[in-house]
């Protein structure tokens, strides 16, 4: 389902993708399949989005950005893809981001050019990513920093490995296998 009151130039778009109203995406961009692109979201030409990812309204998906499967951003996330912006001066190419499977990233998050999103991780809302977040990890603040993991069946942990109960969990084979 495509609206009618979107701008779509791209024919890379899955099976099952929602776009809706007031949305811009230019003819190069790809989108995987059962994705939900809501209102008010401009996504460039050299975009990949993988399949079942929600993008919420007011965001922009600029040049250099990977989304792989099953990502959730938010509303208002911003995401750059320049670290020396100058008026009408361009790099020869832009920084590459990377949200791998899984990741979530929660409203109002700032996402720095040319960083990488781990598996599964959740960014909260608000924060400042400026690098890499590892898989299964949780991550806060201005500029954020890791504040706990999060495992497969979305428990949410400390940095001892200790839910809201006080159960301990054991990391497997180092992360991204959490044991839970």
């Amino acid at each position: 389902m495509i609206h009618p009151l979107t701008d779509v130039q791209s024919i890379n778009i899955g099976e099952g993708t929602k776009v809706w109203q007031f949305c811009v995406i230019l003819k190069n961009a790809v989108i995987g399949k059962n994705c939900n692109i809501n209102c008010h979201v401009f996504i460039e030409n050299d975009v990949v989005i993988g399949d079942n990812v929600t993008i919420k309204p007011g965001v922009q998906i600029w040049d250099g950005l990977r989304i792989e499967n099953n990502v959730f951003i938010g509303p208002n996330v911003t995401f750059t893809n320049d670290l020396v912006p100058r008026s009408k001066i361009y790099p020869d190419r832009f920084e590459t981001t990377t949200i791998e499977n899984g990741a979530s990233i929660g409203a109002n998050a700032t996402i720095i050019a040319g960083v990488r999103i781990g598996a599964n991780a959740l960014v909260g809302a608000g924060a400042v990513i400026t690098k890499d977040v590892p898989p299964y990890t949780v991550w806060y603040g201005n500029p954020a920093i890791q504040k706990g993991y999060i495992t497969k069946k979305n428990v949410l942990l400390d940095l001892e490995l200790k839910d809201k109960q006080g159960n301990q969990y054991h990391i497997l084979n180092e992360i991204p296998d959490i044991n839970d």
